[in-house]
């Protein structure tokens, strides 16, 4: 008996390890597509002209804010019309921050521009971040219009708050930025490959940066432990606080990280303006018209979608830029004032007939329609496989 009691119980056999899951060939087709498109947009201030580059700059500032935008809307499932108000939150933080100080009539910290980034990116953080406790009481459109409110309080502190804005006469130039000491400025003698890099091109790289940045945090977060949380308390937040997601939480950050890429955003607006100057009405640079406008380039990229958000900015502020620019050629500028048939009143009409055909036909939006086809030819190949 005592030989029986004594004698240890029989190891479990040792698990063999699992195999770690194989790449197929269409998920390298798409880094490699990825990495294509980084190398052309690399390439790109060699071969085009400032013009352009300009255009493209624009479109990496929307890229940045509605990448922030899908994630508070498509992830985290809160309607939020006050992106305007943390890009005139994120321009103003910059723009005071790195200022030159001893200027009597402007406030300024004369911080250096990479900190006076960072500086206006928390800012922006911490202003979302205020706003939450109302995020967390409302849903749905009633989120919106409380939101929506912010952009006219924006309106309010950009034209009293001269000392900080400049006013809406003649507003007020940002610090020009530099990093360790390199000017993105005409400011030195520097070529690649025979083509000299001045502001125009420099500014580019500054901006393929930000955007590349916050396109892989923005992917890590969808596919992390803080996208999970979001999309519980979108789906279902009764379901999510039983499963031990905080809701509050969740939506606090939410807003918050949305809050920051918009004032990130900010920031690079101001830079590709070289000027911050507050709008006279609610229609301008920070104004209502701008927060549809990164509405409409998630609707069309499709909510949620980090890839999407970048093709609906594309779309959104890209085909402006370039109608501008074809658009002496064509014929198509008849005047300026209320009722000429501008570039910007066609892009309107272009992507407001998008937002319809999406809402339509693939409430996914583009995004939708790239994961079909994906999800056809993963079948496909797996087909063969099997074959």
């Amino acid at each position: 008996m005592s030989e029986i009691a004594t004698k240890s119980p029989p190891e479990a056999p040792e698990r063999a390890p699992s195999p770690k899951p194989r790449r197929d060939a269409l998920w390298w087709v798409r880094k490699a597509l990825w990495l294509v498109v980084l190398l052309v947009a690399l390439a790109l201030p060699l071969y085009l002209e400032a013009e352009w580059l300009k255009a493209g700059q624009y479109m990496m500032v929307g890229a940045v804010g509605a990448i922030g935008l899908t994630l508070l809307t498509g992830q985290a499932g809160q309607l939020s019309l006050a992106h305007a108000f943390f890009l005139l939150a994120g321009a103003t933080a910059y723009t005071v921050l790195s200022g030159p100080t001893g200027d009597p009539e402007l406030l300024g910290f004369g911080l250096d521009p990479l900190l006076a980034l960072l500086g206006a990116v928390a800012i922006s953080a911490v202003l979302g971040l205020a706003f939450a406790p109302v995020a967390g009481r409302l849903r749905g459109i009633y989120l919106g219009v409380a939101s929506l409110s912010l952009v006219f309080l924006g309106l309010y502190f950009g034209q009293a708050a001269e000392n900080l804005t400049g006013g809406t006469s003649t507003g007020r130039p940002p610090a020009e930025f530099s990093l360790f000491g390199f000017p993105f400025s005409n400011e030195g003698d520097l070529e690649i490959l025979g083509v000299p890099i001045r502001e125009t091109e420099r500014v580019w790289y500054l901006f393929l940066a930000l955007t590349v940045i916050a396109f892989l945090l923005a992917r890590g977060a969808v596919g992390g432990r803080v996208g999970r949380a979001w999309r519980a308390v979108r789906d279902n937040e009764p379901a999510a606080a039983v499963m031990g997601v905080s809701v509050w939480r969740a939506k606090a950050g939410a807003f918050a990280v949305s809050s920051a890429y918009a004032g990130l955003a900010g920031v690079m607006t101001v830079l590709w303006f070289d000027l911050l100057k507050p709008d006279e009405s609610e229609f301008g640079t920070y104004g209502i018209n701008v927060s549809i406008a990164y509405l409409a380039m998630i609707i069309i990229g499709g909510l949620g979608s980090v890839p999407g958000a970048l093709v609906g900015a594309l779309l959104v502020n890209g085909l402006p830029q370039v109608l501008a620019l074809y658009s002496t050629e064509l014929g198509w500028s008849t005047g300026t004032g209320e009722h000429a048939f501008t570039p910007i009143l066609i892009s309107s009409f272009v992507y407001g007939a998008a937002i319809i055909l999406v809402v339509l036909f693939e409430p996914g939006g583009l995004a939708a329609i790239g994961r079909r086809i994906a999800g056809r030819l993963s079948g496909k190949q797996r087909e063969r496989n099997g074959s």
